[in-house]
């Protein structure tokens, strides 16, 4: 069997159920079939590479991939939580719950307005504290273009939050508006 895709197909026919079942006992439906759909594009790539027997490469394969599945879960766990510390008791004082309630579900909302690319620029700038070097390695282009990704990111969230509060005056019709804006805009500049 000389051409590549008889030999992945073959490949992938014998060793599916295996690689699926294997992630399945360790992570839930939805993330075995992505482990195990990941575990083959890795044979793919290297399919001239690959030892025999080759199953337990495969296993070893998903192996690490469920590991950095774990991994991500906890980062956005950690992000999850790195925002709940934002709200200090100092916070809940200083402003009235429903304002801040408010104030975070129209920057969830701005954010939400953004491509995926602006919200990930600014993740890795102001939420994971990545220096402009390793954000742009993470995204996969130059320093430079992460800079301009960055600012662009940073202009359009700021136009967005400053839009909200206008299409949510209008829609509430005199509805008391909460400093969602200037908090914002603190956002905008800090990411």
């Amino acid at each position: 069997m000389d051409d590549p895709e008889e030999r992945f197909t073959a490949l992938y026919d014998r060793h599916y159920r295996a690689v699926l079942g294997y992630a399945l006992l360790r992570a839930e439906h939805g993330v075995a079939e992505d482990v195990c759909s990941e575990t083959f594009l890795v044979a793919w790539r290297r399919l001239d590479e690959l030892p025999e027997p080759v199953l337990p490469w495969l296993l070893g394969v998903a192996r690490n991939l469920l590991a950095k599945q774990r991994d991500s879960r906890g980062r956005r766990q950690a992000l999850v939580d790195r925002i709940a510390a934002l709200s200090t008791e100092r916070d809940t004082v200083a402003w009235d719950v429903a304002d801040h309630v408010v104030d975070r579900t129209t920057a969830l909302a701005a954010l939400a307005t953004l491509p995926e690319q602006d919200v990930e620029a600014m993740a890795l700038a102001s939420w994971h504290g990545l220096p402009p070097e390793q954000a742009a390695t993470v995204m996969g282009c130059s320093t430079r273009t992460y800079t301009v990704r960055l600012h662009r990111a940073r202009k359009r969230l700021g136009r967005a939050l400053r839009a909200e509060p206008a299409a949510s005056a209008s829609a509430s019709a005199g509805a008391r508006r909460p400093r969602t804006a200037e908090h914002g805009q603190r956002f905008a500049e800090e990411a």
